[in-house]
This record gives structure tokens, C-alpha cells and sequence, in this order.
């Protein structure tokens, strides 16, 4: 035992020998430094890598002049080991590693370096794997920044005391991770305050994911919503298909139309909201879910639940805050200020004459903030000059306009009635009874526009 620690020094210098003349012997090239960081030594094949004569003539140069690049000077001032880095040269890149020289009192008395030129190759299926998880990072980065909130409560335009509350109510909401239920008429800017109330929270930085419950074939809600295991059932993709629920994981997770979702995946939405937990469909594996439910809906969920088709212990999970997003018949004193922020958004250089700001006034609006929008971008299109007046706001309003049908004759509702059943049947028509398209061109959710059809007597036909 005591022989074989007397030998431990010499055993020790041996080995630092052989690694120093393998390290030499297998790699590209090797320099020495002083503390100065001047070229002490260097090895034949590394010179004439940089275009030298002969390994003579670089004695005493700076190590920079020689090899351009070099981080040599940094080693000798900080006496820290650089152990591996890429060095870019004239002809290839090289891996390098750097040491610090210690004399026997360890005072730092130069530097080491070797050029592993040919342990680049060996290094190969390391460096593309690691551009392969760069890649994958920044598609992760992207479609995260799509899945980002794009609306700010900045952006849900007005001053009236109804806007207020519920630009108030929302605010409080993104605050807390309780769920929000959003209550309103189609087009009054729901799924802007959903995007708003995300932006705020604290969840932010994760994702936004939006699902509406009214644009997916029943038969399809289930798995887009939970997503599907592999093969799940005829048609699945091999691998496995994610959910929105997967998605939103850490983030928001919107329910739009949530009145349109059928009674089976209602039960199962209930359990995500209770247990935190779902299946993919086709799977045995329970997944963990951390999401935070925001629904809207432009029905009457109370209603619903008396005849059956929403279920009462999932709308007191979801109304926990409730917030009514106002028409915009209700809030007409925001006309002047929306009616600025969407011409802006347009990008034109038109405003509104006084008459014409009178006749919108006089406008029921059953399409809310989305058909006043319509309405202006039509105008703009159609009118020739940058003022716009009444006569072209009532020419893109069109003949079926409330302003012209509220005859004294009528009640308000019953003129909103006709209005509406007129601006459907016109839809219709324009795109040959075909309801999918007539319902995206209203900016309906599919369900919502043949349940008004039936409740308006409209036929498709």
C-alpha cells in the first residue's frame, strides 16, 4: 500500500504526459502561450493551417495575429478553462479546448490549446441533434405566439356605463383563475373579452385556445376537444392527435357557443372542471389538466337548462362570475368612438358626417359591434369621397334596414324580428341556401343560424 503511494507521483506525471502527446498526436493542432498570451510554441500542422512556413515564425507573436479569433488572451487573464468551443477559420470550423498553465507554486504562468479538427466529424450526430432541438424550440416558440392573445381591453372600444362594468367585471376576472362565463348577443365582442381577460392574467405567457362548440360536427367535438390516441378509431392518425385541452395546458382555454355542446361532452367538460383530469379519446390514460375555462354564449343557458339540453350543474361551474356583454343597441353613445377605432383599424382616411352619425344612431343593430363593422367597410368601399354621409351609410345598410322597416306601425322587436329574418334570408340567398357559408357570412356559429331559422320560419330551400 505505501509502495503504491510513493509511485502515485510519477504514475500521475506519466499520465499527464500521455494525455498531452495523445491530445497532441490525434488533434489538428496545438499551441502554447506565455501570461502575455505570446505563441511559445506551436506544432508544424497547426501552422500551416494558418498559412505559416514553419511553426518557427510564430514564436513570439500575439496569439490573435496568428490565429485570428483566438480566445487564448482570455484563459491567461482570468485563468479559466474554455473546454470546448467552436473556432470559425478560412477553410473549417474547429473544435477547440483551452487550458490555463500553472507553475509549482500555482501561479498562472501561460495556456494551453488544441484544435480537435477531427473530433468534429465524431461530433456530428451530437451537433445535429442539437440543431434539430433548436428547430424544434423556436416551431414550439411560433406556434405559441400564435396561440397568443391578440385583443387588450384597450381594445374593447366605449366609455358608456354599460361597457364600464363589463370592461370592470372582466378586469377582476383576469385576476383569479375562476372560471368566467361571457353572456351576449352574437357580435358583441365576447371573444374579445376572453382574449383580454387572458392577456391580463398571469397565464399570459401560455397559451390561448379557442374552440366553438357550434363550427364542429358533433360526431368530431369529442376528439377535438380531448384529442385521440393512437389508431383511436378509423381514420386517426397513427400517432395520436392532440386535444385543445392538451394545448391550452397552463393556459386559457376558450369555450365559444358553449350552449351548442352536446349533453355527453358537457358531463365530460364537468369532470375536467372538478377533477382536473381527462382521456384522450381511444385512451386508458388519464391525463392531468391545468387550464382556465373561459365560455361564452349568445343563448339563454337558463332556458336551456329547463328544456333539458344544458345541464345545471355545469352552468354553476361555469357561471361562478358572469359578465353581460352589453348590445349595441344598449351602449349607442360608444357609436362615435367605435366607429373611429374600426375606420382606423381599416386603414382608411374616412369619417363620418353628422347625418350620417345620426342615422347609425337610429340603426337597431341586431349584428352588434360585428354588423356595424360590416357596415362601415361596405361604405368605404362604395363611397367616392373621404365624408361620408347618410345616403351612403344607407346604401350599404341596404334595403331590409331597420332604420327603413321601424315604421310607427311596428314595435322595436317586432322591427328587430324582421330585420333579422331579412338580413338571413338575404344571406341565403346569396350563397344558394348553402347554411355553413350563409352562417360564416353572418359570423353565426352553424347551429346558431338553423335554430333561428326554425324560430324565424326561414327555409332553406
Amino acid at each position: 500500500m505505501h509502495d503504491n503511494l510513493k509511485d502515485y507521483p510519477q504514475v500521475r506525471q506519466l499520465a499527464i504526459r500521455s494525455l498531452f502527446e495523445i491530445i497532441e498526436q490525434s488533434s489538428e493542432g496545438t499551441v502554447i502561450v506565455d501570461r502575455q498570451a505570446r505563441i511559445v510554441w506551436m506544432n508544424e500542422r497547426y501552422a500551416r493551417r494558418f498559412g505559416l512556413a514553419d511553426a518557427a515564425s510564430a514564436i513570439g507573436q500575439p496569439c490573435e495575429a496568428v490565429i485570428p479569433g483566438s480566445l487564448m488572451r482570455e484563459v491567461v487573464s482570468n485563468g479559466k478553462p474554455i473546454l470546448l468551443d467552436m473556432l470559425d477559420t478560412a477553410n473549417e470550423p474547429l473544435v477547440v479546448m483551452r487550458l490555463p498553465i500553472h507553475d509549482h507554486q500555482g501561479a498562472l504562468i501561460g495556456a494551453i490549446g488544441f484544435a480537435l479538427f477531427d473530433e468534429l466529424r465524431s461530433l456530428s450526430p451530437l451537433l445535429k441533434r442539437y440543431a434539430a432541438l433548436q428547430q424544434e424550440l423556436a416551431s414550439t416558440r411560433s406556434q405559441l405566439r400564435a396561440r397568443q392573445a391578440r385583443y387588450s381591453f384597450a381594445q374593447f372600444v366605449g366609455s358608456s356605463a354599460a361597457c364600464l362594468e363589463a370592461k370592470r367585471r372582466a378586469r377582476r376576472g383576469a385576476a383569479s383563475d375562476s372560471p368566467v362565463l361571457l353572456l351576449g348577443e352574437t357580435g358583441t365582442g365576447k371573444e374579445l373579452l376572453a382574449h383580454a381577460i387572458h392577456a391580463t392574467s398571469p397565464r399570459a405567457p401560455k397559451a390561448f385556445v379557442s374552440i366553438n362548440s357550434a363550427a364542429i360536427p358533433e360526431t368530431l367535438l369529442e376528439a377535438e376537444f380531448f384529442g385521440t390516441a393512437p389508431g383511436a378509431f378509423t381514420g386517426a392518425e397513427r400517432k395520436g392527435r392532440s386535444g385543445k385541452l392538451q394545448l391550452a395546458e397552463g393556459g386559457t382555454l376558450f369555450l365559444d357557443e358553449i350552449g351548442d355542446m352536446p349533453l355527453a361532452l358537457q358531463s365530460k367538460l364537468l369532470r375536467v372542471l372538478q377533477e382536473k383530469e381527462y382521456e384522450p379519446v381511444g385512451s386508458n390514460q388519464m391525463l392531468r389538466s391545468d387550464v382556465r375555462i373561459i365560455a361564452a354564449t349568445s343563448i339563454d343557458l337558463q332556458a336551456a337548462m329547463a328544456r333539458g339540453t344544458f345541464r345545471a350543474d355545469l352552468y354553476y361551474r361555469l357561471n361562478v362570475l358572469p359578465i353581460e356583454v352589453p348590445p349595441l343597441r344598449e351602449r349607442l353613445e360608444d357609436l362615435p368612438a367605435l366607429c373611429e377605432a374600426i375606420l382606423a383599424e381599416l386603414g382608411s382616411q374616412y369619417e363620418l358626417e353628422p347625418e350620417a352619425q345620426a342615422l347609425l344612431g337610429r340603426h337597431a343593430w341586431p349584428g352588434n359591434i360585428r354588423e356595424l363593422r360590416n357596415v362601415l367597410e361596405r361604405t368605404t368601399l362604395l363611397a367616392d369621397q373621404p365624408r361620408l354621409s347618410a345616403q351612403d351609410l344607407a346604401n350599404a345598410l341596404g334595403p331590409m334596414s331597420p332604420v327603413q322597416v321601424a315604421t310607427p306601425a311596428l314595435g322595436y322587436r317586432e322591427a328587430c324580428v324582421q330585420f333579422e329574418r331579412g338580413l338571413i334570408v338575404d344571406a341565403l340567398a346569396r350563397n344558394a341556401g348553402n347554411v355553413p357559408q350563409a352562417a360564416q357570412a353572418l359570423g353565426l356559429g352553424r347551429s346558431t343560424l338553423y335554430k333561428k331559422m326554425v324560430a324565424l320560419g326561414i327555409s332553406s330551400q
